[in-house]
């Protein structure tokens, strides 16, 4: 059994936040040191193309996301840190398992099912109005971005592990036909990863507006988690933390020590206000070494770009070789005896 590959994608849409931190950029930036394993992390610019955003929204985004990963320490030594857009191989390749996959396949696609059943639900006629092809297509360019690079592990949530599946059974229908070209992916669920809960208690999620945005100013940042829900208990009453948004951020951030202490305070009936300014000051101390390197980086586009450049150079001698290798096997050949 050779070494495990793992591949993870972030789509190049809005500022990164606290719940992508804990759930995604950390546990993904503690991988990339581990040597026995080998780290591919990308910049999904052309998957953020399905979600129809604006075009310079795509831009600011690609910056802040790989300043993001920068500034926290990703080892782009050890791990390939490149913007899905550098490697031409990828569309093509994309074309290619166009050729293989079923459109009955696609059509079971959560994400598309789910647009469907919102122009039912809102009565229109056409059950694909507003569903555009890059919508439609967006499990064979994720199938092509796992594939292209030999990926054996894929972490994902639970609502992307179908896309991993359908990943899988492309690449194996793709064998079927040409032979032993693809490594046949897995996808890894973190089961223990959390998932922050926001601003209004709902799931922390851009399209939510509740965010807490990684790397905003101390001012801000206080002012935000100031405005976390909470519920209508005094100082000095018991509280629980199993239902506390407040608690399960701090969680998200502190060793089990401090959070079996902070579980005692809401025993003891800490006041929310307190909690808020104990949260606040715990969290600004741990983001501000890497806010000011991430601020650094935001004023200085170029380094970022120069990190993603050299990213997609050490990429690209790996799918550079293995397209010529998946163009030989579907019959795309030069003539003669060259």
């Amino acid at each position: 059994m050779g070494q495990d590959i793992y591949l993870t994608g972030i789509t190049t849409t809005g500022t990164p936040h606290i719940g992508n931190y804990v759930g995604a950029i950390r546990p993904g930036i503690e991988a990339s040191k581990d040597l026995s394993t080998q780290h591919f992390y990308f910049l999904a610019d052309y998957h953020s193309l399905a979600k129809n955003e604006d075009s310079d929204k795509i831009g600011r985004s690609t910056l802040e996301i790989a300043a993001s990963w920068l500034a926290l320490g990703l080892d782009t030594e050890h791990a390939y840190f490149y913007r899905q857009s550098d490697i031409p191989e990828i569309p093509e390749l994309t074309w290619i398992l166009h050729g293989v996959t079923a459109k009955g396949l696609m059509n079971r696609a959560h994400s598309y099912k789910a647009s469907v059943q919102a122009n039912a639900d809102s009565g229109n006629k056409d059950p694909d109005k507003g569903i555009t092809m890059a919508l439609y297509s967006y499990p064979i360019l994720m199938a092509a971005d796992i594939l292209m690079f030999k990926s054996t592990k894929v972490p994902v949530g639970q609502d992307q592990k179908q896309h991993v599946e359908m990943a899988r059974d492309i690449a194996q229908r793709f064998n079927h036909h040409y032979g032993e070209v693809f490594v046949l992916p897995e996808a890894v669920i973190g089961e223990d990863t959390a998932v922050l809960k926001g601003l209004d208690g709902r799931k922390m999620s851009k399209s939510y507006n509740n965010t807490i945005p990684l790397f905003t100013d101390e001012k801000r940042l206080r002012k935000l988690i100031m405005k976390i829900k909470t519920n209508s208990l005094e100082p000095g009453e018991p509280k629980d933390p199993r239902d506390s948004t407040l608690f399960d951020i701090y969680k998200a951030f502190a060793t089990s020590s401090e959070t079996a202490e902070i579980e005692g305070r809401y025993a003891d009936g800490i006041a929310w206000g307190e909690m808020k300014q104990i949260l606040f000051e715990y969290i600004n101390d741990q983001i501000r070494p890497a806010r000011d390197e991430y601020q650094r980086l935001i004023a200085d586009p170029g380094a970022v770009e120069a990190e993603l450049r050299k990213g997609a150079e050490k990429a690209r001698e790996i799918s550079v070789p293995y397209l010529a290798e998946i163009r030989e096997a579907i019959g795309i050949r030069k003539l003669g005896d060259q």
